[in-house]
């Protein structure tokens, strides 16, 4: 464990206490960071503070703190962002085709329970206007460049809920589930079968049920495989499980989920279902903004079409909120894209710049972090705790700040900081965000002291050992420590 002391009381009681949480043996190897100020920016703390570390989801603050800084309206319900159905003629004088259109909404849906922003109301809308004979139907996402997955994920995160796709069309968030049940007895296999509206892939089940033993289910689905295969144990008498996993191609499935809904109201659609991708802009510049014409021919053909109907999404507000404290992935790449389109042409790199001129106004050099991505699922980003805690307090002076802040996870009570911090004299008193990958635990955010001072803080465990006890917990008691001390 490294443990570079910046602060002169190195032999403070503060400084042995921490030292002797995160100095314990059981977390040899792990790699500590640790910043903690004043509102003012004085330091209280430091530990690591201007090393690079892996920030997991703390990466989502700055791209939320972007959008607060950036975007207008966003209490209004979000036209801007909603799906739309057009009828594209044939030239020749037969069916029309129908194009399902994506504007980065993250919240449209096709689950039962829907009942705003849903996809059926848009089947609903074209069997009202009489289109009851469809050539293709055809999902385009071409809103944003064609950028699944960003730079840095690991493959086998994609087959899951936290790597799925990204697309200008989402629907369900691109989340698929598979339902298992056990076997009446011993030795019969479990019963496997898809969320309804969910079977996208062929389905092979060897997930077997045991007498005794613990459930312990598994799926796979490799790179370029045409079946999902669920293998494992589930005990006699379990209830039963869900497992969800993610898309490859959103755009595609959510063409499908439209073909059902429309066939299940009495269209014939005679065609394929499709769809319309717009790949990446090439350019010797990496700091260009490009690709204009195209997203004017775009805007242009559907002009062009015949409207069916536009969705409303809800307010943009509703969305940042689940991001921060649900810690929602896909959600999160799909804000930095539409950030994205401010200036440029909906992609990762045009997002990631005006998340770079934030920082940039916030007094932060370029040399103090690195981004590939808008959740933080990229084992390619990087930060400083001095840099991060320079950048909240920035925010604290910003008109947004407190609504911003306040849509951060509180300790104890909501998001994924629910858990942790309940019953300890933090409770209530922690404004974070959270942050884990593979070997990796962060949280920054903001802290009310037993002074009843507010302090801001950035702490990072990375190289953390597989067998080692919970880095997260180790981050909570420093930080609980500090807070009685100050």
């Amino acid at each position: 464990m490294v443990l570079a002391i910046s602060l002169a009381a190195c032999a403070s009681p503060l400084r042995r206490e921490v030292e002797a949480v995160l100095g314990d043996p059981v977390f040899a190897g792990t790699h500590w960071g640790l910043m903690i100020t004043t509102l003012e920016g004085e330091p209280v703390f430091s530990l690591n503070a201007d090393r690079r570390f892996t920030p997991a989801s703390n990466t989502k603050m700055l791209v939320t703190a972007a959008a607060f800084h950036r975007l207008k309206g966003l209490d209004a319900p979000d036209a801007a962002s909603g799906a739309s159905l057009h009828l594209e003629p044939d030239v020749e004088g037969g069916p029309p085709d129908a194009i399902l259109s994506g504007h980065g909404d993250a919240t449209l849906s096709d689950r039962a329970d829907c009942i705003s922003n849903c996809l059926a109301m848009l089947a609903d809308a074209l069997v009202r206007q009489g289109a009851m004979v469809l050539a293709d139907v055809i999902g385009d996402d071409r809103h944003f460049q064609d950028e699944r997955w960003s730079p840095g994920w690991s493959w086998n995160n994609l087959q899951t809920r936290s790597g799925t796709a990204v697309s200008a069309l989402t629907v369900n968030s691109n989340e698929v589930a598979i339902l298992v049940r056990p076997g009446l007895a011993a030795g019969e296999p479990a019963a496997a079968s898809w969320r309804p509206g969910d079977d996208v892939w062929p389905l092979v089940n060897e997930a077997v049920t045991v007498a005794d033993g613990e459930t312990d289910l598994r799926i796979e689905r490799l790179p370029g495989a045409e079946a999902v295969r669920i293998y494992g144990v589930m005990q006699v008498g379990a209830s039963e499980t869900t497992l969800t996993l993610g898309l490859n191609d959103p755009a595609l499935v959510a063409a499908s989920r439209l073909r059902r809904l429309l066939e299940q109201r009495g269209v014939a659609v005679e065609g394929k279902t499709r769809v319309r991708h717009r790949p990446p802009a090439l350019s010797d510049d990496p700091t260009a903004r490009v690709d204009a014409p195209v997203l004017k021919e775009i805007a242009g053909e559907e002009m062009a079409r015949a409207e069916v109907e536009r969705l409303v999404a809800p307010p943009l507000i509703d969305d940042l909120r689940l991001i921060l404290k649900a810690s929602q992935n896909v959600h999160a790449e799909l804000l930095l894209r539409r950030l994205g389109r401010l200036e440029g042409a909906g992609s990762v790199a045009d997002g990631l710049l005006v998340v770079r001129d934030m920082l940039r106004e916030a007094g932060i050099a370029d040399a103090e972090y690195d981004f590939a991505d808008g959740s933080g699922m990229s084992t390619y980003n990087r930060v400083t705790p001095a840099m991060m805690t320079r950048f909240l307090a920035w925010t604290a002076d910003q008109p947004w700040g407190d609504a911003w802040r306040d849509a951060l996870p509180v300790g104890g009570v909501d998001g994924t900081l629910a858990r942790r911090f309940r019953g300890s004299a933090l409770e209530g008193r922690v404004f974070a965000k959270t942050g884990s990958l593979n070997a990796v635990h962060a949280l920054s955010g903001f802290l009310v002291a037993a002074s009843g001072r507010t302090l801001i803080f950035s702490a990072y465990a990375n190289n953390h050992p597989s067998g080692a006890p919970s880095g997260a917990a180790a981050i909570d008691a420093a930080l609980l420590a500090v807070a009685a001390r100050r």
